[in-house]
């Protein structure tokens, strides 16, 4: 799971023409679902999102209160985006969880969210919807956080995908090579081949 949390002095969705969710002071949270997460993952998050230091104490002293602390108000989006991956300059998002199976989790971790905290105080936005989400940074404060298992298998994935990248580019190579390779035996073959400049294969050896 990967997560990005920002501070906000006021948050909301809106769907189509209707705000649906709206808070003030507290945390948005932005969450993509990874198809290898599970229950162990989103406890970690929900734990880490309750108890992130990123508002001040009644002395001033900044990073030093949580949303929970606070009792501030917390908002959730579900964002399937943040699981990119880019392909040169195309986004993939194949390790994001399948829609149907993301609905659930989502809901769960909502569930849970509320559970550790008070229910009147957390929203949502629309699962799968077209949304606008209005956020108004305080700060401004960003913050990303990532499950364990977001942060051991993205390196993995990229490297795989680097790898695969580099073995078509070698076979591509290895292909032109081969090509260039049987054009110059056939030129070697054919005598009428080096009678002309055009077909003069030690002339494209020549500096």
């Amino acid at each position: 799971m990967k997560a990005i949390i920002q501070r906000v002095t006021r948050a909301s969705v809106t769907v189509g023409e209707e705000q649906i969710s709206s808070i003030g002071r507290g945390i948005c949270v932005l969450l993509g679902i990874s198809m290898e997460d599970t229950q162990k993952e989103l406890e970690h998050m929900v734990r880490k999102i309750l108890n992130l230091r990123v508002f001040e104490d009644e002395s001033g002293k900044h990073w030093s209160k949580s949303v929970m602390d606070k009792q501030y108000e917390v908002l959730c989006v579900s964002q399937f985006t943040l699981q990119c991956i880019l392909k040169g300059n195309k986004p993939d998002y194949h390790m994001a969880m399948p829609a149907e199976q993301a609905e659930t989790f989502y809901n769960n971790f909502l569930e849970q969210l509320r559970k550790a905290y008070k229910p009147e105080l957390v929203k949502d936005g629309k699962f799968g919807a077209y949304m606008q989400v209005h956020i108004q940074n305080d700060g401004p404060v960003t913050i990303e956080l990532e499950s364990p298992v977001a942060a051991a298998a993205d390196p993995k994935q990229l490297s795989k995908l680097e790898k695969q990248q580099q073995r078509k580019e070698k076979t591509r190579a290895k292909g032109s090579s081969e090509s260039s390779k049987e054009r110059n035996v056939s030129r070697k073959d054919d005598p009428s081949a080096s009678s002309g400049a055009e077909g003069d294969v030690s002339s494209e050896r020549e500096p």
